[in-house]
């Protein structure tokens, strides 16, 4: 049986990661009898200032984008109806406010250290696109992570040190330098990068093809 490891590039702040990481479950469900793999997060930040913390989001898109509020009202509801469709929970994404999302990828990388990443990392998307919470409040990130079986006096040391910090930024450098300029990003053993939220269809193809290229070696 093939073996892959899969790096993710994310952000917590971006939806489409979190449609990108539920197509590739989807296609790693399908590859069960082919392939087991290892999945890696590692940290983009679509809102690295955090002065520019709590804009409401249609407004902040809409200025990014150079689009009408509206615009970009139509393309976040044809997110939610794709996100549903994958047992997401998207239902106020267009409630929430621009965040920094610093302190949560550092929460990410202490998860990690638990075996608990994947788990963190869904459940900042649920409170972000699902519940329009603050993921730059400590309280908000300390809850999410008792919610997944961690301790909260533990994540709260965490968020008022400055533990993985350091950590963060290195892996931010280390994707940018190799390429990644938008996420999600899946970079299968290391050497083949697939950009973008694909359809379950096509990542078995990449994820077969990663495998194959990776036997033949």
């Amino acid at each position: 049986m093939s073996h892959l490891t899969i790096d993710i590039v994310s952000d917590i702040a971006c939806p489409w990661c979190a449609i990108g990481y539920a197509r590739l479950k989807q296609a790693m469900e399908a590859l069960a009898g082919e392939m087991t793999f290892d999945v890696h997060w590692h940290a983009f930040e679509l809102n690295p200032d955090p002065s520019a913390d709590g804009r409401p989001i249609l407004e902040a898109l809409a200025s990014k984008y150079g689009r009408s509020p509206a615009e970009m009202e139509a393309a976040q509801t044809d997110m939610m109806r794709i996100a549903s469709g994958l047992g997401l929970n998207f239902s106020r994404m267009q409630e929430r406010y621009t965040r920094n999302t610093f302190d949560g990828h550092r929460l990410v990388k202490w998860a990690a250290e638990h075996g608990k990443q994947t788990e963190m990392k869904l459940a900042l998307f649920d409170a972000y696109f699902g519940h329009a919470e603050n993921i730059a409040d400590p309280d908000v990130l300390r809850s999410r992570a008792e919610s997944i079986g961690l301790d909260g006096q533990q994540a709260n040391d965490v968020l008022t040190s400055d533990r993985y910090g350091e950590a963060v930024r290195e892996d931010e450098a280390y994707w940018q330098q190799a390429g990644v300029s938008a996420v999600p990003a899946f970079v299968l053993n290391r050497r083949y990068m697939v950009p973008g939220a694909q359809e379950p269809d096509t990542l078995v193809q990449y994820l077969r093809k990663a495998a194959s290229a990776s036997g033949e070696n």
